[in-house]
């Protein structure tokens, strides 16, 4: 489009320029052309006119850059629009990812308490185990229900940032 234009008007001008060279006007001691005041004033509002146009296509072109422009920054909004919205989205995956291994976590731990009572109420009733042993395996069962506390914690900060 702007080359478009830029050739109209250099076509224009250079039209102008040649039709002074070829015109066969009676020229004066000094070289020049002598030119009728008609032809002068025809000649200058054809002047008028390309620079007219030429101004025209300048605004043309400057309108069609800041159109450009503004078409640019719009696409780099929604550029950031739908990374941000990606990013949130993963944000979201990982939590939810995040809270489903706290609830896992807390089911082993659940379950690993309720074998170790088992397990120690089938050797106390076979008279296996000593009482240091029954200590130990009640300090097992401490850890793992503190265990449960910090992940169900856990749990609950995690599910209140959904």
């Amino acid at each position: 489009m702007r080359i478009l234009i830029t050739l109209s008007a250099v076509f224009l001008i250079a039209q102008f320029g040649f039709a002074q060279v070829v015109t066969t006007a009676p020229i004066d001691s000094l070289g020049t052309v002598i030119v009728s005041e008609e032809e002068q004033s025809f000649l200058q509002k054809r002047i008028d006119l390309a620079e007219e146009e030429a101004k025209e296509a300048e605004r043309l072109e400057k309108e069609a850059d800041d159109a450009q422009k503004e078409a640019d920054k719009a696409e780099d909004k929604a550029d950031k629009a739908r990374k941000r919205a990606e990013k949130k989205a993963d944000k979201l995956k990982d939590l939810k990812e995040d809270i489903a291994d706290q609830k896992k976590d807390i089911r082993k731990a659940e379950d690993k308490i309720k074998e170790m009572s088992k397990d120690m109420a089938e050797d106390k009733m076979k008279g296996k185990l000593s009482p240091n042993d029954i200590e130990k395996i009640n300090g097992k069962i401490e850890k793992e229900q503190s265990k449960i506390l910090k992940h169900k914690s856990k749990l609950r900060k995690l599910e209140s940032k959904i």
